[in-house]
């Protein structure tokens, strides 16, 4: 038998087992039915179901599905679509999300797979802060597919964002209003105005 706190009673009675729980105000539960002899704890029995649910649903909250986004290029993609695409790009990998980046081939661009193989290499270097290869560029038909992972897990990245977002929150008001105008007024203190230009000052001036 074992004790509440874990230690090892030794072999018991039943009897005598069922009078330790009674007297501990505690439940008598087999814990290894097939051990030999079997082995049986001294626990609050309610208070461990509670506890295992309560484990439970913390291991569920803290699960995090595997989301796999997809941009499409083409291979011969402008410079300004490029960025924009680098951004989606960035945005899901600092999110913490796997990316497929797919390069679709038209007509006779099936001809020339390298433009897409290098595209891909320029994207995966661009964004090397924030992501890895997990699948190195292949061909699928008339597609070309790399995958790319973030370096940041998913849990993570969520844990910072809301870190982030309570730090915004809790800053004082003011503070945001001096940061936005960049100027600094002690309290009780009217910021010094500009003197007026005289008319000398005018006439000097043309």
């Amino acid at each position: 038998m074992v004790g509440p706190n874990g230690e090892q009673v030794g072999i018991v009675r039943v009897e005598d087992a069922l009078r330790l729980a009674e007297e501990a105000n505690l439940d008598l539960v087999e814990v290894a039915p097939m051990a030999k002899p079997p082995v049986a704890k001294l626990m609050d029995f309610g208070k461990f179901k509670y506890e295992a649910a309560m484990k439970a649903r913390e291991a569920r909250k803290n699960q995090v599905n595997t989301v796999i986004k997809e941009i499409k290029l083409r291979p011969k993609i402008d410079p300004h679509d490029y960025g924009t695409k680098k951004g989606h790009v960035e945005r899901f990998l600092k999110a913490g999300d796997k990316v497929k980046v797919t390069i679709m081939f038209r007509g006779r661009e099936q001809s020339r797979p390298e433009l897409g193989r290098r595209l891909l290499e320029r994207l995966a270097e661009d964004i090397a802060e924030l992501g890895f290869v997990e699948s190195a560029p292949k061909q699928d038909g008339r597609n070309m597919i790399m995958v790319i992972g973030p370096t940041k897990k998913k849990a993570e990245a969520k844990a910072e964002q809301r870190r982030s977002r309570e730090q915004h929150e809790q800053r004082p008001a003011g503070e945001q209003t001096g940061e936005q105008t960049g100027e600094q007024v002690t309290p009780g203190e009217q910021p010094a105005a500009q003197a007026p230009q005289t008319d000398e000052a005018t006439a000097a001036a043309e």
